[in-house]
């Protein structure tokens, strides 16, 4: 064997084991969150979400009326952590500091040290719930702030690290404006809506089965321990954002920017960036390097800012991932626009665009010069017939009004007038006692009929020009459709549903059918150039 063989199956070999590395971080999740989900009913995705919110540092804000088990999602994503100190509280405009951050120590005070006992409290919480956040103290909330921003802790002189893994907070409403809360809104790169349960199926389930557990019997082997957290997130930087994906968050963007009047959506760089995090772990967690359509779904869980422009945002993200296809490194737009000028140009260039007649010029118009011969009504007087050489205007075809001819010199002849039928036809009339005559006009070139002696290097030019756009769409074409063959199965996730990737996917296959659709017509313009 020679040595390029034996890399090769070097190789090969190294590939095997990372696909299967990368398959198992899929399976692993899959089984974490399928015994997270254990006799819960509607959450299964919301869980899902928070725990790759959880993995990626990212907080989570669930949005919902109250009893719709925003607190048991909660406590069970902790369940999934190794190390999972848990704090939980129910807010309201009475909390008090020390209900959040731990009571004053009444021993240190005695020292003159204004000191909190935190233990047990969110300055040492893993994981941490607030329910009805945005009901607290402006004192509560702004510290809140520090903890989330820098995760530090100051009690009296000391700072403390806190290590806190995420931050869940649950309200039935959103920041109200001009309140201050903005940039603490901000730092909950997930907002969730928590509705009540919607199938009747599931919602009798409920009915007939006893309360969930809080806390669901998890296998040794899936819990998610500290060490590995910490270098699953130094990992996550090793993901790269794919063209397809930057491509459609720029779509996202312009969009939320041309529509910022209607749906006053800001997103702040910050958010933006978290949000990319997001999908970055999201790969990471299906075991890919790089980001693909299913990521991008989640987009539609970090943009909104207020219930009534939550759908609006969502069906944009969804939107532009079918519009978008696969960033085929072309710019399709442009090539379109050579296309359409092409088409110009052999249709001018090689045939007629109208009807061409048998026309003279006459003082800058063209005229039809018609030889009239008006017969008189009555037989017995034919000597009476009169002959005519009129000049009626190309221009008036397309009238309906009655005019006068011209003689060859450009004057009027009044004794004879005309109009047209709008069929193509003309009547010329000149008294009661002659009868109408009708000239009917025969083309000498249609329309859309070939044009002689045209260049033959035009042609030529036209025709290469036209087979270089239809190569340029060939060969992508190529490209995307052998991308496509295994993508659904790649697209895989569980942190999206099926339907979501069935979005992806039929906006894929439309990409691939207008390839098609503008390659045919490439053929069609070559073979007016034959």
């Amino acid at each position: 064997m020679n040595k390029k063989s034996e890399q090769n199956r070097a190789s090969q070999e190294l590939d095997k084991v990372i696909n299967a590395q990368e398959i198992a971080m899929q399976k692993r999740i899959s089984n974490l969150l399928k015994q997270l989900n254990a006799n819960m009913h509607e959450r299964e995705q919301i869980l899902a979400i928070t725990l790759l919110g959880a993995i990626s540092g990212q907080n989570t804000f669930l949005y919902g009326p109250p009893g719709t088990a925003k607190s048991l999602i909660s406590r069970r994503l902790a369940c999934a952590f190794e190390t999972s100190n848990y704090f939980e509280c129910l807010m309201n405009r009475f909390t008090t500091p020390e209900e959040i951050f731990g009571p004053i120590s009444i021993k240190e005070l005695k020292a003159d040290r204004y000191v909190r006992q935190v233990e047990g409290y969110l300055p040492t919480s893993d994981f941490a719930f607030l329910d009805e956040i945005w009901k607290s103290s402006p004192a509560i909330l702004n510290n809140l702030l520090t903890i989330i921003n820098e995760h530090i802790f100051k009690n009296g002189n000391e700072r403390i690290d806190v290590p806190l893994k995420s931050l869940i907070s649950a309200s039935n409403e959103v920041p109200a404006e001009n309140q201050g809360l903005d940039a603490l809104y901000d730092r909950f790169i997930l907002r969730l809506l928590v509705p009540p349960i919607q199938e009747n199926k599931n919602f009798n389930q409920l009915l007939n089965s006893k309360a969930s557990s809080e806390k669901p019997s998890i296998s040794p082997e899936l819990v998610i321990r500290s060490k590995e957290l910490m270098q699953w997130r130094e990992q996550l930087h090793n993901v790269s954002l794919s063209d397809d994906t930057l491509l459609i968050i720029k779509y996202i963007r312009q969009e939320l920017a041309d529509k910022f009047e209607e749906l006053k959506v800001y997103v702040s760089d910050r958010r933006w960036q978290r949000a990319a995090l997001l999908l970055k772990a999201s790969a990471f967690c299906n075991g890919r390097k790089e980001t693909n359509h299913s990521d991008v779904v989640l987009l539609k869980y970090c943009l909104w800012t207020t219930p009534e422009n939550r759908e609006a945002v969502e069906n944009i993200v969804m939107n532009v991932i079918k519009e978008c296809g696969f960033d085929s490194g072309v710019d399709l737009a442009d090539l379109d626009r050579e296309k359409d000028k092409l088409d110009k140009e052999i249709h001018n260039e090689l045939y007629y665009s109208e009807d061409i007649y048998d026309t003279y010029n006459l003082n800058g118009d063209e005229y039809f010069e018609i030889e009239a011969n008006f017969n008189y009504k009555y037989s017995s007087y034919s000597n009476r017939n009169r002959q005519f050489i009129l000049n009626i205007p190309f221009k008036h075809m397309k009238t309906s009004q009655e005019y006068h001819p011209v003689d060859s010199q450009g004057n009027l002849i009044k004794d004879v007038s005309y109009k047209f039928d709008q069929q193509g036809s003309c009547i010329l009339m000149l008294n009661n006692d002659y009868e109408n005559l009708r000239f009917s006009p025969k083309p000498l070139f249609k329309k859309g009929q070939r044009k002689q002696k045209v260049n033959k290097r035009l042609i030529k030019s036209l025709s290469e020009a036209i087979k270089e756009v239809r190569s340029i769409l060939s060969n992508t074409l190529v490209i995307i459709e052998d991308k496509n063959k295994s993508y659904k199965k790649q697209l895989q996730s569980p942190f999206v549903t099926e339907n979501e990737i069935n979005v992806a996917v039929s906006g894929i296959l439309k990409q691939i059918e207008q390839l098609k659709l503008r390659i045919t017509d490439c053929e069609r313009l070559e073979s007016l150039c034959q």
